[in-house]
């Protein structure tokens, strides 16, 4: 009787174990993504407002590389679109990449924002000379 009760058993058994290990992996996919976006908004906040075009290129082009060398097989193909608005005071990066299956024809995808207020380096009133 045991043998038919593990017959049943063990398939449920490793569906289990492997909803398990997917779950972790999109968590983990999830986690690249998040963290991808944080580097480039960190360098994005920075940035004078005559240089964010180029910036923006360039924080897409290193968050995407960065995605892909901590993601490793787990987040694919990563995209990162930065955003440097200076009217509203915002910068934001928008990552989206795959996440690695084990399940046969699912397709998991994660997208992931973060945005930060601009920082604005101006001096200090009483620091500046006086004009006149």
């Amino acid at each position: 009787m045991s043998a038919i009760e593990l017959a049943f058993v063990s398939p449920a058994l490793l569906v289990l174990i492997f909803l398990s290990i997917q779950a972790g992996l999109y968590y983990y996919g999830r986690v690249v993504a998040q963290q991808a976006a944080r580097e480039g908004v960190s360098l994005l906040r920075v940035v004078p407002e005559e240089f964010e075009r180029e910036a923006e290129a360039d924080v897409e082009e290193g968050v995407a590389d960065y995605a892909r060398t901590v993601g490793r097989e787990s987040l694919t193909s990563p995209v990162a679109v930065a955003d440097y608005d200076a009217d509203e005071g915002i910068a934001s990066v928008v990552v989206t990449g795959e996440v690695i299956t084990l399940v046969p024809f699912l397709e998991l995808s994660v997208t992931q924002r973060v945005e930060g207020t601009i920082e604005r380096f101006e001096a200090d009133e009483r620091d500046r000379p006086e004009r006149g």
